[in-house]
């Protein structure tokens, strides 16, 4: 249950270089890169609701069950398959253009997407 909760974001490092591989436009790339993204997690058990809510007041909720394909969506509206894994007390889940893992580390949500070699660390505060 430690990634239960709404969360904000605190910190972020790699962020200009991450959304450029991924083709975000620059306006977009700028409106967010002080914005604080705000998280919410419900978790019963291994079952997650997990919402993002974007500079463009896009929001984007993806539901799984650790272990279980299931249909999810990037920010980008593309919608895919993927299982989502827990490996020592951390989620794993691959999307289409790059891997992300998320932790809960110190009472902050750490999470990290790697592209390659360009990784974008976004660190959160539970509000």
């Amino acid at each position: 249950m430690a990634f239960a909760g709404r969360w904000e974001t605190e910190s972020q490092e790699g962020y200009d270089d991450f959304c450029k591989l991924l083709g975000i436009p620059a306006d977009i790339i700028e409106k967010g890169r002080d914005y604080k993204l705000i998280t919410e997690v419900t978790q019963s058990d291994d079952d997650f609701s997990w919402t993002q809510v974007y500079p463009t007041n896009a929001t984007i909720t993806n539901k799984f069950t650790i272990g279980k394909e299931c249909d999810m969506e990037t920010i980008g509206g593309k919608k895919f398959k993927a299982t989502v894994s827990m490996e020592g007390g951390k989620l794993s889940v691959r999307f289409p253009n790059y891997h992300h893992t998320s932790e809960v580390s110190g009472g902050k949500l750490i999470e990290t997407s790697t592209a390659g070699s360009v990784v974008l660390k976004r660190t959160s505060k539970k509000i």
